[in-house]
Order: C-alpha cells, then structure tokens, then sequence
C-alpha cells in the first residue's frame, strides 16, 4: 500500500472570466507540479471525492454520499467530457467497506459528474480515463447536508480499505475553499426553479448556456464589488489549510454548518472533499503535508488552493525538474 493525496480548488470559470495574467500563470505552474507529482506516482487506483453542482445530483432523491460504478462526465463549463475509466470492482468494494463501517452511502450505476470532479480528473492525470479511478460523491451544495465528521468517517472508511491493499493509490480532494457562487436554493425559490433543483437532468443547450452566463455575470459584479454575494475568507481559509497540514482532520469534526456558511460563504462546504481525502490518508497512519499554493481570487469567486501530502510509511517523490 502506497499513498498520494492531491487538494485542489476547481473553478468552472478558468477561460471565461480570469483574473491577471501573472495569476494565471502562477496558478498553471501549481497545477504542472501536481500533474508531474501524479505522473511520477503512476497511481494503479484514483479516488477522487468531489462534490456536485446540480448537474449530476438533484432534490428527486438527494444522497449524502454516493459511489459511482459507472460515470460520465457532462462537460460543463468546458470541462472535459466522457466516460470515467471506473474500477468497478473497487467502487464496490470501498461501498461495502463504507455500509461495514456504519456510513450509509449509495451507489450509481449512472452517475453523472461536473466540473467539480472532471476539472481534477484531466488536470492531475491528464483525462477522464488514464487510470482507474473511483468517484465519490459528497453533497456540498444542497441542504440538509451531512457533517463534517460524516465525511471525515467515509474518508476513515475508506482509507482503511485502502490500507490493506497492495496498490498505489492517490487520493483526490476537489472542492472550494471559502466561496459563494450563485447556486440556488430551492428554500424560497419559484416553481421554475424548484423544478430544475428537483429534476434538472440533462437540460437543453439553452439552459445551459444561460446558466453559464448567470454565474460569468456574478463574477464580474464579484470581481467589481458590486456583489451580495459572501466575501472571500482568506484568513478562514489558510486557517483550514494548516489545520490539515498539522494532521489534526479530526479538528474538522467541530465545523458546524451554520458556521462554514456564516464565515466561508454557502459553497465552503465542499472543504468537505478535502476533508474526506484528508480522512482517508489519516487512516494509513500519519502523513506529511504541504500547502503548495492559496491565493484568494474574486474573478473566479473562490479562495484558490491547494495541498499534496502522503503516508510517512510511504517515500515523498523526488520531481527533477529542468
């Protein structure tokens, strides 16, 4: 058993509305690293834990936790699109291995993923289908949602499993930090709306695009400062960070969601992911952890992070770089 965790922040506006150049590049150069940590580890397993954005999961029936054994990628906000490379076997098996440890989780026989697992996919290992890989998904968006603590004990869960094996696993956190894009709410909303959080599946090109375009015209007004939308939490943020990097996860237990909603904006719950990723490596025993990159950016409306870490029974990678 050897394993490798990648965090990153995902942001469906990358290519539609960017912040300065300079950014860019440093955020590209963030992502070469990991995309070269990945490559050096050749993972035999991924595990991606991911939230969704009401494009793949909806109100019809809401899970906390769900495997998918089959996945595809919808291709949103010029994500990549396609089929996932799932290892079927195992999505089962770390299903079992959740149910065994008292955490109900559903499983998907047709999961649809976004961006929020498909933009760490193809940036870490090049593609939806490189490795096997197993996508978990954890409700971040839609309450009533799990606590932190659920989603640290399905990482635990997971991460035991894990650790009896004789793979190379890397483990995958995707999810914001501190940040609040315009997701609706079904508390409060019109019929219209209700019926597309309950049953939004597959929408039309149409509906599609005007959706993009909301979210494009909240960043502008956020990045401007003409916005009601919840402020970045940069010093929330770093705060959450190091915690992680202490090896203290078990801390997150007492993140309430009042809390997270109150001080990181409505979409800060997907530190969940990280959280859960955090978990599952924690189970293999202690770990090193690095905090590679953060920098708050308004124009992608997301506290921008990210973290790699591994097992101390494990050798750290060694990256030559030119």
């Amino acid at each position: 058993m050897t394993i490798h965790l990648e965090c990153m922040s995902h942001t469906p506006l990358a290519g539609y509305y960017d912040p300065a150049p300079e950014v860019v590049a440093e955020v590209e150069r963030m992502q070469r690293a990991a995309r070269e940590r990945v490559r050096a580890f050749d993972p035999e397993l991924v595990i991606v834990f991911a939230p969704d954005h009401y494009n793949g999961f909806f109100y019809d029936v809401m899970p906390q936790f769900c495997i998918g054994v089959n996945a595809t990628a919808i291709g949103d906000f010029g994500s990549a699109a396609g089929p996932l490379a799932v290892a079927q076997e195992a999505a089962l098996a770390l299903a079992d291995a959740a149910l065994a440890s008292d955490i109900d989780v559903a499983v998907s026989y047709r999961m649809q993923v976004d961006h929020g697992c498909a933009q760490a996919l193809d940036i870490l290992t090049g593609g939806l289908d490189r490795y096997p890989v197993v996508p978990v998904f954890i409700n971040s968006v839609a309450p009533p949602m799990a606590s932190c603590r659920r989603a640290r004990l399905l990482g635990d869960a997971i991460g035991r499993f894990i650790a009896h094996t004789d793979r190379r696993v890397l483990l995958i956190g995707s999810g914001g930090i501190s940040h609040e894009p315009p997701v609706p709410e079904i508390h409060g909303a019109d019929d219209v709306v209700s019926e597309r959080l309950i049953a939004g599946r597959n929408p039309s090109p149409e509906s599609r695009d005007a959706r993009q375009s909301r979210t494009v015209a909240a960043a502008i007004a956020f990045a401007s400062g003409d916005s009601r939308l919840h402020a970045l939490n940069p010093a929330w943020d770093r705060a959450f960070l190091e915690l992680l990097a202490r090896g203290e996860v078990a801390a997150a237990d007492g993140f309430t969601n009042d809390a997270i909603t109150r001080d990181a904006g409505k979409s800060a719950h997907e530190i969940r992911t990280w959280i859960a990723a955090f978990g599952a490596l924690a189970a293999c025993g202690p770990y090193e952890a690095s905090i590679d990159y953060y920098r708050a950016i308004p124009e992608w409306i997301a506290g921008f992070g990210a973290m790699h870490a591994h097992s101390l029974g494990n050798a750290p990678l060694h990256i030559a770089h030119a």
